[in-house]
């Protein structure tokens, strides 16, 4: 019998099992495709934590993983802090289903080792948790969501007691003691009463909000004069059904923005997202509320955050009139040069701006300008947050962060990308260039005649299930190892292959260098013209996705290169997938 048809009778079969789990297997039970993508593995724990399909089974988010992840993460702090039960692990979550049973369930199984867990009562935002953790001093944080993911996923994430994402290395361990669990039914927690009546369990209520407001306003490059004046800023705001309103509106109390209209059929949260397609800012569909709103009031700026907070949208009115929404790149870079524009020079001396490899170089172009230094990572805000937490210890300055997908950081009393803190920001700087009579459009087309044009692109293809992910390390293998001399007609200067963590020049004999940088299966051709592609496995979607960036010091001739790239990487990497899936 095969391995997922044993562990599926072993799952239906259990004494223990939760009846509504039970239920839900005796529906599935002649469905033998779902069954074995339910159970043919255990659910990936990844260098985060884990994202996933709600429903029962290995390879599912339920109650039975979150414990099984739990318990991984009590034998980590048992072996690698101390004081960990006093200290305990904080705990948030959002308006996805299940999210507030999970986060429950994990403060029952921290119970269970005499771990003491702080839990909102309410949904909270991603960058608030990290926060939290600093906060509060606790040893770990976990947040139960599932980002901008369809309405069907949830997810668990770790937060180290630096407030950031686990590192890699701290990953490993987890997933080390996680492996070691060998059947997650048999984890038993502590129930509610014994938590409390043993001070395990700290229901968590506005102490923590408070302290966030209290640095939120810190951010501000307004003097103090600007800061008190009442601001003309038309605003509208959506939360997408998430988190953000509460931080996010009191926020902007706190600067004086007057005008903000929010949209009430998102302003209540929802598991469904019921007005919107995807709860994601970066599409435009997500703003058409917003939209309607904004045309109502005669807005100046949109703004959407994901349900977790921890990703920002904005979109502004073009020259005919017409909202669009920016991309994270040109979001990123109109807040770096605003920023670095009202920084003390002394500050910008010692200062370093964090970007990830997939990131546009004009941000690089920004900081080159105020001779400040950019640093690079690999994708995912995680890597950003391990470089600030070294910056604690090295005397550098953190000044700014950001990635391509809609995450950004201003000042680390967070330690993850904090799309709050990134409202703030935007607003006081869309202020400031309307009060020099632009529209963000405009001051972005400002540093385009100032450091030349840059557009870059991002596509990926859906492959679901086991099939899928097969398929997906033959795309990347193939990528690979069939090295171009160039793409799209652009000449390769390097690869960096970060698997090998390796730089290998082809120019020159192929002569090789380390890269240093962490291992991950991903790999980037930096080309001539100031060109780029790079393709890496989604690490919580089972998605393929590939970027390119593109360069001119004329927008046509940046236009010409991205079509190129474009083209030249459809044909390398969708039709060859096409062709083997007919």
């Amino acid at each position: 019998m095969d391995t997922w048809k044993n562990m599926f009778q072993h799952w239906v079969q259990a004494d223990n099992l939760d009846p509504i789990v039970k239920k839900q297997l005796i529906v599935m039970k002649d469905d033998h495709q779902e069954l074995e993508d339910s159970f043919y593995k255990d659910l990936t724990f990844g260098t985060g934590g884990m994202r996933g399909v709600l429903g029962p089974g290995t390879n599912r988010m339920n109650i039975y993983t979150v414990r099984k992840a739990v318990q991984g993460l009590a034998s980590y702090l048992k072996e690698n802090r101390v004081n960990y039960k006093d200290r305990g692990v904080v705990i948030a979550y959002d308006s996805r289903y299940m999210s507030k049973e999970f986060a429950i369930e994990a403060a029952k199984v921290l119970g269970a080792h005499e771990i003491k867990a702080y839990v909102f009562e309410s949904l909270r935002p991603t960058p608030l948790l990290s926060f939290a953790v600093r906060y509060l001093r606790t040893c770990a944080g976990i947040m139960i969501t599932a980002s901008h993911n369809p309405p069907q996923y949830n997810g668990f994430k770790v937060y180290n007691e630096e407030g950031s994402q686990i590192t890699l290395e701290e990953a490993n361990e987890m997933i080390h003691h996680i492996n070691k669990v060998e059947d997650a039914l048999a984890i038993v927690g502590l129930n509610e009463d014994k938590l409390e009546k043993n001070n395990l369990l700290h229901w968590m209520n506005g102490e923590v909000d408070h302290a966030y407001l209290e640095q939120l306003i810190k951010i501000t490059k307004m003097n103090e004069e600007n800061l008190q004046a009442e601001k003309e800023l038309k605003i509208v705001f959506t939360p997408l059904h998430g988190t953000a309103l509460s931080l996010v509106t009191e926020g902007l109390k706190q600067l004086n923005f007057t005008n903000v209209h929010i949209v009430k059929e998102q302003a209540v949260p929802d598991p469904e997202f019921s007005t919107v397609q995807s709860p994601n800012p970066e599409e435009l569909q997500a703003f058409n509320e917003a939209i309607k709103l904004g045309e109502k009031v005669d807005a100046d700026l949109l703004l959407a955050t994901d349900p977790d907070a921890d990703r920002l949208g904005v979109a502004v009115r073009n020259s005919q009139g017409n909202y669009v929404v920016l991309t994270g790149n040109e979001l990123g870079s109109l807040m770096l040069d605003y920023i670095l524009k009202h920084t003390n020079k002394q500050v910008l001396k010692n200062a370093r701006m964090i970007k990830t490899i997939v990131t546009t170089e004009l941000g690089r172009a920004i900081t080159d300008s105020y001779d400040v230094k950019t640093i690079d990572t690999l994708t995912g805000f995680k890597y950003i947050g391990e470089k600030i937490n070294e910056y604690d210890t090295t005397g550098e300055t953190f000044i700014f962060g950001f990635e391509e997908s809609y995450g950004y950081l201003i000042n680390p009393f967070s330690r993850d990308k904090d799309a709050v803190q990134a409202t703030m920001m935007a607003c006081e700087m869309a202020a400031y260039w309307k009060d020099k009579g632009f529209t963000l459009l405009e001051a972005l087309d400002q540093l385009h005649l100032q450091h030349g044009y840059y557009k870059e692109g991002l596509e990926g293809m859906t492959l679901e299930g086991k099939a899928g992910q097969e398929k997906i390390a033959s795309i990347v293998t193939s990528f690979r190892q069939n090295e171009r001399a160039h793409i799209g007609g652009i000449s390769t200067l390097y690869i960096e292959d970060y698997l090998q963590q390796k730089r290998i020049f082809k120019k020159g004999n192929n002569l090789s260098e380390k890269v240093d940088l962490p291992v991950e299966n991903v790999v980037k051709y930096i080309l001539e013209d100031n060109c780029w592609v790079c393709l890496r496995p989604s690490g919580t979607e089972p998605k393929i996705k590939w970027y390119y960036g593109a360069y001119g010091e004329t927008k046509q001739e940046m236009e010409k290169k991205y079509r190129l790239l474009q083209q030249a990487l459809k044909e390398i990497i969708v039709q060859p997938a096409e062709l083997t899936s007919k």
